[in-house]
């Protein structure tokens, strides 16, 4: 195969290639060659005033209530590399993020933005990962590349009250595209409880071949004490009552251990450690944020966590399913105990598959979407 510019990384940076890079934002909302900064009546027009076009007249968007906003609208054979934003004023939870592929009508991404981006409560945690950085402050970035053949089609809806600001740049390549590239595919889910004993379904319903590249979990506990003790498990091309892969626990799938505790690993040696959830974020996952109680209107634990599958995608052929379990820990009992959880998950599965895309689970209203 010849080198198509789809992707760069350290050991190819050097090669040559006819791409063509591109880039979209409110100072150029095509794309287009030799078309960036020539806006005169921007929203920033009036700082402006003195300076005239070409200084910085129109660097963010605002979008009012109940509206949705193309973002982009590429056509042509390429892929997009790196998506930058940040929503200086407007709800995470209530800004989706839709992206449609070629011809289809049906999104291969339905996704609220802070989610989107590893960011599920509406509060700022700063990540370091080869997919997804979040940096000061509230800057969102993503890296995974989303190839496409005809079409690239961005949309973003706020379903808020209040307007949105967004200032974003999406850069891409128009280059050949790989018959054996996939298209990338991205699904929100949240259940506020959780019913008791059932399990939680990150994914579902996919059909074609594929694979499996990310989790991201915004998990809100309702009970003291543990509660990741639960096992993630897919179920791959026709599995029954039974996966392919199984966990071992949560933290253990979000590659920490022992409660992300320091001191459960260490009990019983010194020097003594308090007991605490240690925050970390690393190229393939992390425990990003937590979110403790204050004593007043923030009562709840909450948890974002994420683990990319970049090194080790799941593939399938024809069908995947992922579920996780919210599983507790009663330590009083002897030997202790499991405790089937009611908590408050939200998910975004990450992955990539042919076409066509099969349609997704409804998205809820804002109200059930909330984060109270």
């Amino acid at each position: 195969m010849t080198f198509s510019g789809l992707g760069m990384h350290l050991g190819n940076l050097s090669r040559l290639s006819n791409a063509l890079t591109r880039s979209i934002s409110p100072e150029n909302f095509t794309g287009e060659k030799g078309k960036g900064g020539m806006s005169i009546d921007g929203p920033a027009a009036r700082q402006a005033r003195d300076l005239g076009q070409g200084w910085k007249v129109s660097p963010y968007v605002v979008i009012e209530p109940g509206a949705t906003f193309t973002l982009a609208d590429i056509e042509g054979q390429g892929a997009i590399q790196q998506i930058w934003m940040t929503l200086a004023r407007g709800r995470l939870r209530h800004s989706i993020l839709r992206v449609y592929w070629d011809d289809q009508t049906l999104p291969s991404v339905e996704c609220p933005a802070g989610d989107f981006f590893a960011c599920g409560w509406e509060e700022f945690a700063q990540v370091s990962s080869l997919a997804v950085c979040v940096n000061p402050g509230r800057a969102f970035n993503c890296y995974w590349e989303m190839p496409f053949r005809k079409r690239a089609h961005f949309t973003l809806e706020n379903r808020s009250e209040e307007q949105i600001t967004i200032y974003y740049q999406i850069n891409y390549t128009l280059t050949e595209v790989p018959e054996d590239c996939a298209y990338f595919h991205a699904q929100f889910r949240r259940t506020n409880p959780l019913p008791y004993k059932e399990v939680y379904t990150i994914l579902d319903g996919v059909e074609g071949a594929g694979h499996y590249v990310g989790t991201y979990m915004a998990w809100g506990v309702h009970n003291n004490g543990w509660w990741g003790e639960g096992e993630i498990k897919f179920f791959i091309d026709g599995d029954g009552a039974f996966p392919t892969i199984c966990g071992t626990g949560t933290e253990d799938y979000f590659c920490g251990a022992y409660n992300f505790d320091p001191h459960v690993a260490h009990a019983g040696q010194a020097p003594f450690q308090q007991s605490r959830y240690q925050e970390f974020t690393t190229p393939y996952a992390g425990l990003p944020q937590v979110i403790r109680p204050d004593g007043v209107y923030q009562s709840q634990q909450r948890f974002g966590l994420y683990r990319w599958h970049i090194p080790d995608p799941v593939r399938f052929r024809s069908d995947l399913r992922v579920t996780i379990q919210a599983l507790g820990w009663l330590p009083g009992a002897k030997d202790g105990k499991y405790l089937p959880l009611q908590d408050d998950i939200a998910s975004v599965a990450f992955w990539y598959q042919t076409l066509p895309t099969a349609p997704f689970p409804t998205l809820p209203g804002p109200d059930y979407l909330e984060i109270a």
